[in-house]
């Protein structure tokens, strides 16, 4: 996890449960209807439960039980007390604003507690090609607006578990501020986040960078305005907060302050110097302003801390450091102050990353502290705590550790640190794999142990390389950033473990003999060690291969598809090939370095690679390739390509960019010859699954732009037509890296994403319905019809509900237009996958084109958040035209 996790196609450019319908990115553009058929689809996440870095956590001050969470990569979320799951709010990021699945900074209204504002974008230089942006809510995350902003912003920037930066004026919630990365500043809304201005008189903009010497431009961004406090106490309802407290990384001026509501700004006289003030929380009720410092602005970095306590009123600095700083091997940054009992502060030594992380707890205002875990006599330790981490089993990680290393850890880049304000005994921390929590923190000062749990079901955030479905055993293997991989034997259920034996910290590819499903090749990255791992139980069980001299990264690897021998492209050095399990590799000859390679699922001894604009073939085992003469394939090697099942020379590639060839090709031949298919416009990824019923050619799924919409869709006619299986509200940013179906259940789909795990779809039309196109909506069917109305979400004055609409007839419908009355006059406010109109009580929602064609026996469904007041009722009766619909 110390590994900064950067999307696959960046490197390119620049060389839950989410059942029903998650929010929509109000007016994000303008795209024309796809001419194609739609299907309806549940989508989930194949169960990982976290997987990656947990920056902030924010709890609202005003509702108890409302909590957000911030990803560096994988979106926001919010709390669901009453299942105790997280539910994802930025599903509906799209491929051209995919950085705005990064979030840097995280508010939640303290006055209007349906309010929600995200600081969105991943990275401040050239490896996202798009500005940031303020997402604003009005629903708790439901839906948003979008206003964009003239710079970039970083959530997975050095630097990202500082803050926040972003937060609203407590006591006039029209007043926003931010703090801008890159020298840009401090920034302010006073119309609740429409529009944005420099504060033009904040006198620093920050100066810290990690590596001034990186010329990428990652490391050496300047980290800016890193942190935002206001003092509540010094404003009144409805007038804007007089005090407010800003941070800067600048290790000599770090706490600048303003006491007449942001007009006029000054340094904080007496502050400490030499170290970055990574988070700053106020305690109104006893006046004090604590701060957590380190020497580096992390979240991997950072080797000397100290704690500090400043009095508002009357300027007194103190240190409350629990560790004398030439002791400390670690900076501070996660802080939180109990809020039902103000004396009581918490801190984390977040950069301590051996033995273990460290929590601090002092309940008399820092004057004395108490720790997570004591040395007895070294290297035994004491823990004030036990962990139960049986619903995430994998957060052991395999290890077995020699003390004082214990396993499970604390954990480590431990920079969100929050004390439920309603609720004592409830803290929750980030951590770089995972949320953890406990609900009887209590105990830590009654000498009981407290118990640490994951609290983190639902939230999905680990980076997807490659995915495969054998035709048996598993029904999913995957390769991972950060945490390399597992077998899925049940997709609803947390796997016990990662890949081990070895533990890679990244899988970069993976295969399986397609004729022998048992035998299973990965390779990925290592510090130390082999880079390549066999299993010949279908990958519930590893052992290490023998890298060749000189491979330095996992590259990608093909299995034979009798599973007799390997084929393997390492970064580092050239196309290697073997027999067995890699205790010997030769070198291939007529191939390039760096190509990457495939192997025919028909014939053992054919492999295939590609490498800048060339397609090559082996018909030896992979000991020799040659040219393919075929032209017009894209010129560069962000290109994803897999031979068809059960055919041999059946080859499908898809790739490209915008300024050249782009698209899905076929080849019949074995890369011989192409053909391109005029339908599609962009293609990124391939896979294959189960044919449809009556089908003789097996189902095809890409991640793709056809008909002017991005999406993912299916054809089961060899691409001649084309379902789109996602919609608005299922998008999940960049999906470029892998696509699969599943051998064994027609039109179910995996899905890769850059931070919101793996994806799959399970489409309504279990008959196997093909795609055709999309005719025109008239005239309106009427027939038998069913609806579910299923309410969602519900809070004070709003609410979202999901849709079912059912074809229970013998004809498919061309078009259709649903009708109700609400009965206790709720109004719809943003409605996905249908247009509506509404007249009163009574709402008329139609299909949007895409959706037009519902086949007999199938469904298709939309979701609108809405307002109510009094009572929320669900509607009694729906009308297809003028055909009354059963209620189910």
């Amino acid at each position: 996890m110390r590994r900064t996790r950067i999307l696959t196609a960046v490197l390119a450019l620049a060389a839950g449960l989410l059942a029903g319908s998650p929010p929509v990115v109000a007016a994000e553009r303008a795209e024309k209807s796809v001419a194609v058929a739609a299907d309806t689809y549940t989508w989930k996440n194949a169960r990982i439960d976290g997987g990656g870095f947990v920056p902030g956590i924010v709890f609202n001050r005003k509702e108890r039980d409302l909590a957000y969470a911030r990803t560096d990569i994988g979106g926001a979320y919010r709390w669901v007390e009453s299942s105790q799951t997280w539910t994802p709010l930025l599903d509906s990021v799209g491929w051209d604003d995919w950085g705005h699945t990064g979030v840097v900074s995280l508010a939640s209204d303290p006055v209007d507690p349906n309010k929600v504002y995200v600081a969105a974008g991943t990275y401040t230089n050239s490896w996202d090609p798009g500005n940031g942006a303020i997402l604003r809510s009005s629903d708790r995350g439901a839906s948003w607006q979008k206003a964009h902003l003239p710079f970039k912003l970083g959530g997975n920037m050095p630097g990202r578990g500082m803050g926040e930066r972003l937060a609203v004026d407590p006591n006039r919630n029209s007043v926003l501020y931010l703090g801008a990365p890159s020298g840009k500043g401090l920034w302010r809304s006073t119309d609740a986040g429409v529009t944005w201005s420099q504060v033009t008189n904040f006198p620093n903009v920050g100066n810290y960078v990690a590596d001034p010497s990186d010329t990428s431009g990652y490391s050496s961004d300047n980290q800016g305005i890193v942190w935002v406090t206001f003092d509540e106490s010094t404003g009144t309802s409805g007038n804007a907060t007089r005090t407010l407290y800003v941070g800067v990384a600048d290790k000599d001026n770090a706490v600048y302050r303003s006491t007449d509501a942001g007009a006029t700004w000054s340094r904080l006289a007496g502050q400490p110097t030499g170290h970055l003030a990574h988070k700053g929380v106020l305690d109104t009720a006893n006046g004090h302003l604590y701060l957590s410092y380190s020497d580096k602005g992390g979240p991997y970095d950072g080797g000397k801390g100290q704690l500090w306590r400043y009095a508002t009123a009357t300027g007194t600095w103190t240190d409350i450091s629990p560790v004398a700083e030439a002791d400390t091997h670690y900076g501070f940054s996660g802080l939180t102050v109990d809020r039902q009992d103000p004396g009581t502060v918490m801190a984390t030594a977040y950069s301590s990353w051996w033995p273990d992380t460290q929590i601090f707890r002092s309940t008399d205002s820092g004057a004395t502290w108490t720790r997570a875990w004591d040395y007895t006599s070294y290297p035994n330790r004491a823990n004030r705590y036990t962990m139960d981490v049986s619903s995430s089993p994998w957060l052991t990680w395999g290890a077995n550790p020699s003390p004082p290393e214990q396993t499970p850890k604390l954990g480590w880049m431990t920079e969100a640190l929050e004390i439920d304000p309603f609720d004592s005994n409830r803290m929750m921390y980030g951590t770089g794999a995972t949320i953890y929590g406990t609900e009887n923190l209590g105990n830590w000062d009654s000498g009981s142990q407290f118990t640490i749990r994951p609290m983190v079901r639902g939230l999905e955030e680990t980076a997807v390389n490659d995915l495969a479905s054998p035709p048996s055993g598993a029904p999913l293997l995957s390769a991972l950033g950060d945490i390399g991989g597992f077998r899925h034997t049940d997709l609803t259920k947390v796997p016990s473990m990662m890949f081990t034996q070895p533990n890679f910290t990244t899988t970069t590819s993976l295969d399986f003999a397609e004729s022998n499903p048992n035998t299973v090749v990965r390779v990925g990255n290592l510090d130390s060690g082999p880079h390549i791992a066999f299993s010949t139980d279908n990958g519930a069980n590893w052992f290490a291969g023998t890298d060749p001299s000189g491979v330095s990264g996992g590259g990608t690897v093909a299995a034979a598809s009798d599973g007799g021998r390997f084929v393997w492209s390492p970064e580092g050095t050239g196309v290697r090939y073997t027999t067995g399990f890699g205790t010997t590799w030769s070198a291939s000859s007529g191939i390039p370095s760096g190509a990457i390679v495939e192997s025919d699922r028909v014939d053992p001894r054919t492999f295939y690679g590609f490498k800048s604009g060339k397609f090559y073939v082996s018909t030896d085992g992979g000991a020799t390739f040659t040219a393919s003469n075929a032209t017009g394939l894209p010129s560069g090697d962000s290109i994803r390509f897999k031979a068809l099942p059960g055919v041999k020379g059946d080859v499908w590639l898809a790739g490209g960019a915008t300024d050249g060839a782009y698209g899905l090709w076929h080849s019949t031949d074995g890369g011989a010859t192409w053909t391109k298919l005029s339908g599609v416009e962009q293609a990124d990824t391939i896979g294959f699954g189960k044919a449809a019923t009556g089908a003789s050619y097996q189902t095809l799924y890409t991640s793709a732009k056809i008909g002017g919409v991005r999406g993912i869709f299916r054809s089961t006619d060899k691409g001649a037509t084309w379902t789109r299986i996602n919609d608005d509200a299922h998008r999940w940013g960049w999906t470029g890296a892998a696509i699969t179906g599943d051998p064994r259940v027609y039109g179910r789909v995996y899905i890769a994403t850059n931070g919101r795990g793996v994806i799959y779809g399970d489409s309504s039309d279990t008959g196997g319905g093909g795609g055709g196109t999309d005719p025109d909506p008239e005239p309106e069917p009427t027939g038998p019809c069913a609806v579910t109305y299923k309410i969602t979400n519900e809070w004070s004055g709003g609410f979202q509900a999901d849709v079912r609409l059912s074809n229970t007839g013998a004809s498919a419908w061309t078009g259709w237009s649903l009708g109700w009355t609400f009965p206790g006059g709720q109004r719809i406010s943003q409605i996905w996958n249908a247009a509506h109109t509404q007249t009163g009580s009574a709402v008329t929602a139609r299909n949007i084109g895409w959706n037009g064609t519902v086949a007999a026996g199938a469904s298709v469904g939309f979701g609108f958040t809405g307002s109510w007041s009094g009572t929320n009722g669900k509607p009694t009766a729906f009308k297809l035209g003028d055909q009354s619909c059963a209620v189910t």
